[in-house]
């Protein structure tokens, strides 16, 4: 699963809209539609505050998203 679809699964099991969603990570509603269709991949900041999120929340945080290429440098 790509990021992106990893973004859309994780927002959707919670049942949050775009805008909640972007509040609860501390991002803009931009942002996370960018993320869920791929038009922009999250930098290292905003991908570990997901991780964290998505820690502090019991969801599982897929390994392969913490490395090198899933996200821009």
């Amino acid at each position: 699963m790509m990021f992106a679809e990893t973004v859309l699964s994780i927002r959707k099991r919670l049942r949050l809209s775009q805008q909640a969603f972007a509040k609860e990570l501390g991002v803009s509603y931009a942002t996370i539609n960018r993320w869920e269709n791929n038009c922009q991949k999250p930098s290292a900041l905003a991908l570990r505050m997901f991780e964290e999120y998505c820690n502090k929340n019991n969801i599982d945080f897929p390994d392969r998203l913490r490395e090198k290429d899933g996200h821009k440098e």
